[in-house]
C-alpha cells in the first residue's frame, strides 16, 4: 500500500510564497524518484520538479530560479519551495513518485503513484 500525502497549498498574492509537501507512506516500498506536476483545466499537466532519492534535482525552465524542490528522506517527504509565484502558477499541484529507476526529469511523468493534489491559486 502507497499513500502520497499533499499539504501547503492555499491562496497566495502575486510575488509570494508557499510551501509544499509531500508525504510518502508505506510500511513496505521506499522511493526512487519524487516529483511535483501541476495542471490547469483545459491544459495538460506539466512537470514542475522532480527529484532523484538521496540525489540530484531537476526543475522545469519555467519554474527555474523561483521554485526549488528538496527532501527529507528520513520522513519520505518532498518539498516544494515557490517563491516570486506569479498567477500563472496557479493550479493544481500533483505530487508523484516511482518506486523503480526511471529518468527522474520534469519532462517524464511516468509515475507509478500519484497524490489526490493541492490547490494553488496566485492573485495579482
Amino acid at each position: 500500500q502507497v499513500e502520497l500525502v499533499e499539504s501547503g497549498g492555499g491562496s497566495v498574492q502575486a510575488g509570494g510564497s508557499l510551501r509544499l509537501s509531500c508525504e510518502f507512506k508505506s510500511d513496505t516500498y521506499s522511493t526512487a524518484c519524487m516529483g511535483w506536476f501541476r495542471q490547469v483545466p483545459g491544459k495538460e499537466r506539466e512537470g514542475v520538479a522532480t527529484r532523484v532519492r538521496d540525489g540530484s534535482t531537476s526543475v522545469a525552465n519555467s519554474v527555474k530560479g523561483r521554485f526549488t524542490v528538496s527532501e527529507h528522506s528520513a520522513q519520505d517527504t518532498l518539498y516544494l519551495q515557490m517563491n516570486s509565484l506569479k498567477p500563472e502558477d496557479s493550479g493544481m499541484y500533483y505530487c508523484a513518485a516511482a518506486l523503480s529507476t526511471m529518468k527522474c526529469i520534469p519532462e517524464n511523468d511516468a509515475f507509478e503513484h500519484w497524490g489526490r493534489g493541492i490547490l494553488v491559486n496566485v492573485s495579482s
